[in-house]
């Protein structure tokens, strides 16, 4: 294997994954025969990790992954995420409860029609942005690891991940055999670096979401900050592609899990995998989030 191809795998728990995965979220809003192009496209490109989970549509999405993909190639590791429930009145509420977490894999299970998960991530709902628990949907950390673990042990699912954590949670959660934690983190938004480095330090994959930033949470945008776009076409490459590579080459703990619903978009984000920035780039990025509060 050569350096570059070394470069383009990392680790998701046991598992070698091409370090640009797929996130499925977008398709909940696509044409679905364009989609499911999409996904096929996916895994013909190499793509092996597949982020989804059954609130995307409600269910929807993981339809979608059925009707592209099953029965599924041995070498795609499908990862899912449990936590949140659709609702009636809000786009999502939480579902913590220990129950609720095993009924929301079960689903998950019986609707992408498989007997294994390879990864199950929990989606805690402390801190903003995005839902957070009252009442008796305010459920201790143990209790959940507690039934997940269980479910690995039955061999419904491989590995747990955790999402939306603070550095606490995730010490208080290492025992458990965490093999991955999505937080909210990317070149211009980098309050969670603490929890980046413990991962790496732990052997933990860091698979941030928004790593573009996202107009739902309001947050600045990537690929519309001059610098970015300013290096992208020295570099010619494109803005997305230059904040992705830059995630990249920042830690070799780092998985993407970009989404979109364009072949063309899909194929930019796989070739991330050859590109790295130079040093020019690289330095003016860092200096990128030195005036941005922590989020």
């Amino acid at each position: 294997m050569t350096t570059q191809q070394a470069y383009a795998y990392g680790k998701l728990g046991d598992l070698d994954v091409l370090r640009v995965g797929f996130g499925a979220m977008q398709l909940e809003h696509a044409d679905p025969a364009d989609a499911v192009k999409v996904l096929r496209r996916a895994v013909e490109l190499g793509v092996d990790h597949l982020d989804t989970a059954q609130f995307y549509g409600p269910g929807t999405v993981n339809d979608l992954i059925k009707t592209a993909l099953h029965p599924y190639p041995d070498s795609l590791r499908i990862a899912t995420k449990v936590g949140a429930v659709t609702h009636p009145t809000e786009r999502l509420v939480a579902a913590q409860k220990p129950a609720e977490l095993r009924a929301s894999v079960e689903e998950n299970l019986r609707a992408l029609d498989t007997d294994h998960l390879a990864v199950v991530n929990l989606r805690r709902a402390d801190i903003p942005p995005g839902i957070t628990a009252t009442g008796d949907q305010v459920v201790d950390l143990d209790s959940q690891l507690a039934e997940l673990i269980a479910l690995r042990d039955e061999g419904k699912i491989g590995g747990i991940g955790l999402s939306q954590v603070s550095l606490a949670q995730l010490r208080q959660a290492l025992p458990a055999g965490i093999v991955c934690v999505q937080n909210l983190y990317n070149v211009l938004t980098r309050g969670h670096e603490d929890l980046l480095a413990e991962c790496a330090a732990h052997g933990v994959a860091w698979v941030p979401y928004f790593p573009l930033g996202s107009a739902f949470d309001l947050l600045p945008s990537v690929t519309d900050h001059p610098v970015v776009v300013a290096h992208a076409g020295r570099l010619g490459i494109t803005p997305a592609q230059a904040g992705l590579a830059w995630l990249l080459g920042h830690s070799p703990a780092i998985l993407l899990i970009p989404g979109t619903r364009d072949l063309a978009h899909l194929a930019d984000n796989v070739a991330v995998t050859g590109i790295e920035l130079d040093r020019e780039a690289t330095t003016a990025f860092d200096a990128l989030a030195e005036d941005l509060p922590a989020h």
